[in-house]
């Protein structure tokens, strides 16, 4: 039946072929030898029957002829499981048509998942043989990406995919994963993981590389001219004493690859560092099945230890393999920090696609397509109550169907889409910083808003600090823009990071100002007679406070300073709204986990909430004031002007963070710029020129401080780098 079913396919797109039958009969016994026998018989004849299909369709075969059942050549290679000519049919242009019982191939292939997750779970006797069989499978793969003569793309997408297939399968077992603390160490403690065996082959042999390729580090680090040991290690046997327990990887490696990767200035750690780590993929997936969800195997994580070096070796030579392979970073907190420094070094874009690819992984049938949206999953929105009518219909809904899509209809009205849902969030976002509901309050700098410290005015201002922390989770979710900038320090309460004495300007610029002077000057002398605690309005009474035990007695001194300049900080920016702080994240992350979001830092977060301010640089001028002998006509500020009309909009909003604190404009324009004591346009300042000197900045009165640079290309350089160095620190005016 399987053969004439693969005859009827090739038949169905070789009809205006002359002799087309007898050669789909020949490839049809090919093909049904093939898949009886695919882990046993030569690749060759799949790439016969590959071939042939490619000939068919390059003669003019109508790809989405269906057969008298209905059926189509995609159909039949999906109900068969031949992945490589699905592939190729939807390349060419294959559509899913259903058969004429309404079945499509997407149906199909769901199906044969279904059938293996069925027999697998019929006796233990056929769970044990499929998972065995798939452990034997995965290691000849496993030992093939490891082989440099392979080719790594396919050999990686092989075993990753069979790894894949065999955790599903293993976590359908007659019972959970054991709770036992060694289950996940050495992979062998009970009967139920007996089935892991066959990979600890594979897994002996991703150790002999790595101690092979840190022995060589360690080797070359005491000798750094030494560069091409390695190579010579892996072509002959280990003599010393101290290289006689050191794996004998000879074998698997091709000399004529070696010696023409030498020739293109490539050593064998980049050409073994994605093989190696796509292994190290697999073996985490393997590890990770066999533990309780949310615990990380002990096993797993006392490996990256061990080899820690070795690890960063290669991310630092090649951060893709960060994104591409090392997936168990953000699964697991205490590897994290082992390479965090490396991530934040990464392109912001390459970031943002790994937290969305995993944001979305990390959902039940997160491969499947979205189910169509019900009428009772429709969030339907009265314009004139917006706040409450999308708090009551977001409660009434669930977690998981927000997650899968999100519909709205706005009361009276038709229309839906992705313009409705886009129109949604822009108005909800506006309307939760709304006065009338005393969440959010407006910073000094007249266009960033921070958590209202005094919010409790509203009976349920925690349960709508909750759904503002929702629907932030959602926007982000969903790729939405919101329309609302928050404080620095806000964006850091949602990342984790702690606030410090700079931030204080986003809400108190003199107050700030006050807290610089303090570490600025030695205050011994000066009887300022400080202790730790400050003075709060609490309900409309001043009350001391102290800012640690005993510190309404204990002193500021000039050792202790700095301590109490983050204690003040602490207080105002975090104590003070801690619980509004503690009921927006628990909204937040109900979409959006901490361990992805600490992949950004606070500019790069605003950027994912609320995109990319346009910045206007003819605004930008008109509104500049000059002092210190500057004036529009000075060359060097032309010449200023004149790089600033050339930088990317990025490298423009860095500029504007850079002088003034924030990356935002006000509303109506540079012209409404604010100071530290009312509207302060942004001012360019002259300074002496010394070589090498980069511009500075007094934020609090947005003023730049520009040297006189001897020409445009200096000037040029020295801005691009105080930009992308990073200067946001504050300073005295």
């Amino acid at each position: 039946k399987f053969c004439l079913e693969i005859n009827f396919c090739l038949i169905s797109i070789s009809i205006s072929i002359i002799n087309a039958r007898l050669v789909c009969l020949f490839v049809c016994l090919c093909v049904c030898c093939a898949f009886w026998h695919s882990l046993l018989c030569d690749r060759n004849l799949l790439v016969f029957f590959l071939q042939t299909v490619l000939c068919l369709l390059d003669s003019g075969a109508d790809i989405n002829r269906p057969n008298v059942s209905g059926a189509t050549p995609l159909y039949f290679a999906c109900s068969h499981g031949q992945r490589d000519t699905a592939q190729i049919l939807l390349s060419r242009g294959a559509k899913y048509l259903p058969d004429k019982n309404g079945v499509t191939p997407l149906d199909l292939c769901v199906q044969v998942r279904q059938v293996l997750e069925h027999v697998s779970q019929q006796s233990d006797s056929n769970y044990h043989k499929i998972l065995s069989n798939l452990a034997e499978v995965a290691t000849t793969n496993g030992h093939k990406l490891l082989s440099l003569s392979s080719s790594y793309e396919a050999q990686m997408k092989n075993l990753l995919r069979i790894v894949r297939i065999f955790c599903h399968v293993f976590c359908l077992g007659p019972s959970s994963p054991n709770n036992d603390n060694d289950m996940g160490y050495n992979g062998n403690k009970t009967p139920r993981s007996q089935v892991f065996k066959p990979l600890e082959l594979l897994w002996h042999s991703l150790e002999e590389w790595l101690v092979l390729i840190s022995t060589e580090m360690e080797r070359n680090n005491k000798n750094s001219s030494s560069n091409t040991e390695i190579t010579s290690l892996l072509f002959k046997q280990h003599k010393s004493d101290c290289l006689e327990t050191q794996p004998k990887l000879s074998s698997l490696l091709d000399p004529h690859i070696v010696m023409e990767a030498k020739a293109d200035g490539e050593d064998v750690i980049s050409m073994t560092a994605n093989r190696l780590s796509a292994v190290i993929q697999a073996f985490y997936l393997c590890c990770s099945c066999q533990m309780p969800q949310g615990m990380t195997s002990p096993r797993f994580i006392e490996f990256v230890c061990k080899h820690d070096e070795v690890l960063k070796c290669f991310v630092t030579r090649n951060p893709k393999i960060i994104f591409n392979h090392f997936h168990f970073l953000l699964e697991c907190p205490e590897l994290m920090s082992r390479f965090m420094h490396i991530i934040k070094a990464q392109p912001f874009k390459d970031r943002a696609e790994w937290f969305y690819e995993h944001l979305l992984a990390g959902q039940p049938d997160s491969g499947m397509v979205h189910r169509p949206v019900s009428e009772s999953d429709i969030l339907l929105i009265h314009r004139d109550s917006i706040f409450r009518s999308s708090c009551d219909s977001v409660s009434k809904s669930t977690n998981e169907k927000l997650k899968q899509g999100i519909a709205v209809r706005f009361h009276g009205e038709e229309g839906m889409g992705q313009g409705v849902v886009r129109e949604w969030f822009d108005i909800l976002s506006s309307e939760i910083i709304n006065p009338d509901y005393a969440l959010f309050t407006q910073s000094a700098d007249g266009t960033t808003f921070q958590p209202n410290s005094n919010s409790s005015v509203n009976p349920d201002h925690l349960n709508y600090f909750q759904f503002a922390g929702q629907i932030l989770g959602l926007a982000l979710y969903h790729r939405q823009l919101v329309n609302i900038y928050f404080t620095r320090s806000f964006y850091k309460h949602i990342l984790g990071i702690p606030v410090n004495y700079q931030d204080v300007s986003s809400i108190d610029p003199e107050y700030a100002k006050n807290l610089q002077w303090i570490l600025d000057n030695d205050i011994s002398d000066l009887g300022l007679e400080l202790t730790f605690s400050v003075e709060t309005d609490v309900f409309g009474a001043m009350e001391e406070v102290p800012l640690k035990p005993g510190g309404t007695t204990a002193l500021v001194t000039q050792e202790n300073k700095a301590e109490y300049v983050q204690l003040v900080t602490e207080l105002r920016m975090t104590r003070a709204i801690q619980p509004q702080i503690n009921a927006f994240l628990r909204g937040f992350h109900t979409f959006i986990p901490p361990s992805l979001i600490q992949l950004f830092d606070e500019y790069e977060l605003e950027l994912l909430l609320s995109g990319m301010p346009e910045i206007d640089v003819e605004d930008w001028f008109r509104n500049t004031e000059y002092t210190s002998g500057y004036s529009d006509q000075e060359p060097v500020v032309q010449w200023f002007w004149e790089v600033v009309k050339g930088l990317t909009q990025e490298e423009r909003i860095l500029l504007l963070q850079f002088v003034t604190g924030s990356s935002r404009v006000p509303h109506g324009g540079f012209a409404f710029l604010m100071g530290g004591s009312g509207l302060q346009k942004f001012t360019i300042a002259a300074m002496p020129y010394t070589p090498n000197l980069l511009p500075t900045a007094s934020t609090c009165i947005n003023m730049l401080k520009l040297p006189e640079y001897p020409s445009l290309v200096v000037l040029q350089d020295r801005l691009l780098v105080a930009l992308h160095c990073g200067s946001y620190g504050y300073t005295m005016a």
